[in-house]
């Protein structure tokens, strides 16, 4: 590496040379002014012929791997795209793409290189939501493939095309051919059912049909025991359209064409199976509930201003039609939590938000459960989410990181990268899920925002309705004289020391504050756990040769014994401890 003063005399030399060849190339002549950049994209009314609302976006990619849709993300070989949106868009009409739209990873059509391209579009269809509370939005609903942009049916593409890319003043002409197709829902088999069920309460609030679905995994057992009753594991997680996928429940061992990672994974899977169907773990069901929406796959399981009143569908229509519908015991010793991520704040979040309903939580590397570590910001203290400031430095704050703590995307990064997906907070993506579950509602009706994407400048005061909400540690903390008493016991908190997105920091705080109640005056003690895993990633399984992507499989296998033994020793004398120990 060239020391500093080194570099800065390289730097002059190469001015000058810069500067002589310009004037060299240029001579008497007056140099032309540049060109914009521009793409015009139509769809003929044979593909559809009403008018679209929606987010154009536009990809620009070096690759010819896959099509270009299926390249775009956090990771440091992610594409270009573009994204702008439209509002009744007729068929043979156009809509432009130019150097005003919003980029990602740059920010503008005029960084990029005239060269050799392939380009693809894609509109993510937009329905209109009257909800209840008087707002009209404009949004994408999840047609069964877990809000993504890139694969959801109904969605507008055009077919992926190299295409020459200059600044010729002239637009370049893309034209949208073809509609992604439905996704075929999963069938059911022996141990696995799917359910979809509306809820009445969700549908009122968005002005429209909305429905919860459930993947239930049915023990050894269950037709041959008519009389049984089971316990219940509640599953939260990311959207799922079935627990039998190849990953998860495999009925028969690995075949011999499957090698490195398929073949783990199908090994882990048939594991899973034999150990579910031999007596080796206790006969529970497992229940993992679907609830995509108009803002992400999954709801974060909480009443909403913005998202709706998910945790009443889920605890008052969604649970009891489960227990009903499989033969559950039906009581709320006999319920417990579960999930990862996401999912790992959901669990906590319900057993914290409805302390009666469940008899613990076992959450792995939950979503921040501290909004003074909101990832690596305090939304309290700090005055932007992008920069660690001072009178005269400023540092880009991280957001994903990989186990040996070189960093993959910041703050800022992920905020454009969402910006570019969608306004108003509709890209369906994370930063922009938080904010529409934790928000007031903006005057526009889309969640006021917690912080600017542009500057990264965050709004405190929405930061308070935050804490005072669905700041999971600091309403313990405050209401612990009353909630503390209903969750002794029933918390169990497991991260990685070197989770991808420094959740475990929000994990120590939690943690800092459930020790605290061992001292006078601040009881009841919490008498739970919390297990760090020594460098380990985002959602590991507890055993650092496990892979992380099976993690759920080991995960089940570890803590459905606990659960087992907590609800037992906890049931009440003349509970049901018996009828699903065959």
């Amino acid at each position: 590496m060239a020391k500093p003063d080194a570099v800065v005399r390289k730097n002059r030399v190469a001015a000058i040379v810069v500067a002589g060849l310009v004037v060299t190339a240029v001579g008497s002549t007056i140099a032309q002014p540049r060109k914009p950049l521009r793409f015009e994209i139509s769809f003929p009314a044979s593909l559809r012929p009403t008018p679209l609302d929606g987010r154009l976006l536009l990809v620009v990619s070096t690759k010819n791997d896959k099509e270009p849709r299926l390249q775009i993300g956090e990771a440091l070989d992610t594409q270009q795209f573009f994204g702008v949106d439209i509002d009744g868009l007729a068929p043979g009409q156009t809509a432009e793409v130019d150097e005003s739209a919003q980029g990602y990873p740059r920010d503008s059509l005029a960084e990029v290189p005239e060269g050799d391209y392939y380009v693809q579009a894609i509109v993510n269809v937009y329905e209109t939501f009257h909800r209840d509370d008087g707002h009209v939005l404009k949004m994408h609903m999840d047609q069964g493939e877990g809000q993504h942009w890139n694969t959801s049916p109904g969605n507008l593409l055009s077919e992926a095309k190299k295409i020459r890319v200059e600044r010729s003043g002239e637009a370049i002409r893309i034209e949208l051919t073809r509609i992604l197709p439905p996704i075929t829902s999963p069938k059911d088999a022996r141990y696995v059912k799917h359910f979809r069920i509306e809820s009445p309460v969700l549908s009122k609030f968005w002005g429209r049909p909305m429905y919860l679905g459930g993947v239930v995994l049915l023990p050894e057992g269950f037709y041959e025991h008519p009389n049984a009753r089971y316990p219940v594991m509640y599953y939260q997680g990311h959207f799922k359209s079935s627990f039998a996928t190849p990953v998860e429940f495999r009925e028969q061992p690995p075949t011999p064409e499957l090698k490195d990672d398929d073949r783990t994974l199908a090994e882990y899977s048939y594991k899973f199976y034999q150990d579910w169907t031999s007596g080796r773990l206790p006969r529970m069901l497992i229940v993992s509930i679907q609830h995509p929406n108009p803002f992400y796959d999954d709801s974060y399981a909480v009443d909403s201003a913005n998202v709706g009143p998910y945790g009443r569908a889920i605890t008052q229509e969604f649970i009891p039609y489960v227990e009903k519908t499989y033969r559950a015991i039906g009581q709320p010793w006999a319920r417990v939590l579960t999930g990862g991520s996401t999912g790992g704040w959901e669990a906590l979040a319900l057993q914290v938000f409805y302390p009666d309903l469940f008899n613990g939580s076992w959450c792995d590397c939950p979503d921040p459960v501290d909004f003074r570590a909101y990832q690596t910001v305090d939304l309290y203290k700090d005055k932007n989410a992008f920069w660690m400031d001072s009178q005269w430095k400023l540092v880009p704050r991280p957001s994903t990181r990989q186990t040996d703590g070189l960093l993959i995307s910041t703050l800022r990064d992920d905020a454009r990268l969402e910006a570019t997906l969608g306004s108003h907070g509709r890209s369906t993506e994370q930063l922009d899920i938080w904010q529409a579950v934790y928000s007031p509602v903006g005057s526009d009706g889309y969640p006021q925002p917690i912080f600017d994407k542009q500057t990264g400048a965050i709004d405190h005061e929405v930061a308070e309705y935050w804490r005072q909400n669905y700041d999971l540690r600091y309403i313990m903390e405050r209401d612990w004289k009353t909630l503390g008493p209903k969750l002794v016991g029933k918390l169990h908190v497991k991260v990685g020391t070197s989770d991808t997105y420094y959740l475990d920091r929000a994990v120590h705080m939690l943690e800092d504050f459930l020790e605290s109640t061992r001292q006078p005056g601040r009881g009841p003690y919490y008498g739970g756990d919390f297990e760090y895993g020594p460098y380990q990633p985002h959602c590991y399984s507890g055993d650092p040769s496990v892979p992380v992507k099976i993690s759920r499989l080991t995960i089940n296998q570890r803590y459905m014994p606990q659960m087992a033994e907590w609800m037992v020793r906890t049931a009440p004398k003349d509970a049901d401890v018996k009828s699903w120990k065959y």
